[in-house]
């Protein structure tokens, strides 16, 4: 855009936003382990999207709600039952949504390189500008889609978001590290992977939980991306966390001088 006295402005066109979301049991729900081993029993369990994976859409929202996003699509790879977690995320705000069927027993997680795989194959097709994604399911604690989806694509990564800010063909991303805070600038197209301090996803309210009803989501299966969804990981046991010992009452600090000496404490 030339301005009256001669200056030039480049304008920057707002950009698509993919962001994959999982389906994964609620946060809020206490986890219990088959009674023979083989993995968790999800048998009547309360399902919902993965708690980062939540943030990345509320990011996305922000980003178009400042103009600097024009549309967002919501991906999921898993069951059919995930279309209640895309439906989720488009009464947040997503414009769209694609459900790659990639299993048929829920209790199949498919692993992060089939997901990368599947991913990169969505996003050649959709042309994103920035992938938002959750840094790890709480499920499987992986943390390595993000990772992989990157090293595929050949794209510019930034893991552990806890603030993100899109300038021209760049994000600036701040990065939760051991040591504190570290500021990086990425080129675009991008994945970022979002940590819990990045936002306060916000609630759907009914009126758009209705609207999104009537969302445009499409239903694609592995075969169609012809990815290879075997896993390549064997769960050999399953077990539950071991039970706290109770805590002892000590009369005096002598007392527990001696019972921290002989935990080897001090």
């Amino acid at each position: 855009m030339a301005l009256p006295w001669g200056r030039v402005i480049k304008e920057t066109a707002p950009m698509k936003v993919l962001v994959p979301v999982k389906r994964v049991i609620d946060y809020n729900v206490k986890v219990r382990v088959r009674a023979d081993g083989s993995g968790v029993d999800l048998a009547n369990v309360k399902m919902s999207m993965n708690p980062f994976d939540e943030i990345a859409v509320e990011e996305a929202i922000r980003l178009k709600e400042a103009g600097k996003a024009d549309e967002i699509v919501a991906v999921s790879i898993g069951v059919k039952q995930a279309q209640e977690t895309l439906r989720t995320a488009l009464a947040m705000g997503a414009d769209r949504a694609i459900l790659v069927v990639a299993a048929d027993d829920v209790h199949q997680d498919i692993e992060p390189l089939a997901v990368a795989k599947i991913l990169k194959a969505v996003i050649e097709a959709e042309q994103p500008g920035l992938v938002l994604a959750g840094k790890q399911a709480i499920d499987n604690d992986m943390n390595a889609t993000g990772q992989m989806l990157a090293a595929l694509l050949g794209w510019s990564q930034a893991t552990f978001a806890s603030e993100v800010d899109i300038e021209g063909d760049s994000a600036v991303v701040t990065r939760e590290v051991d040591g504190g805070l570290q500021t990086i600038k990425v080129k675009l197209p991008a994945i970022v992977t979002v940590d819990l301090r990045l936002n306060e996803p916000r609630y759907a309210s009914l009126p758009n939980i209705m609207k999104a009803k009537k969302k445009p989501l499409e239903e694609k299966t592995a075969d169609d991306y012809g990815v290879d969804v075997t896993p390549r990981l064997e769960i050999l046991k399953t077990t539950e966390p071991e039970a706290r010992k109770a805590g002892e009452i000590v009369g005096s600090v002598d007392e527990l001088v001696a019972k921290l000496k002989e935990a080897g404490v001090v």
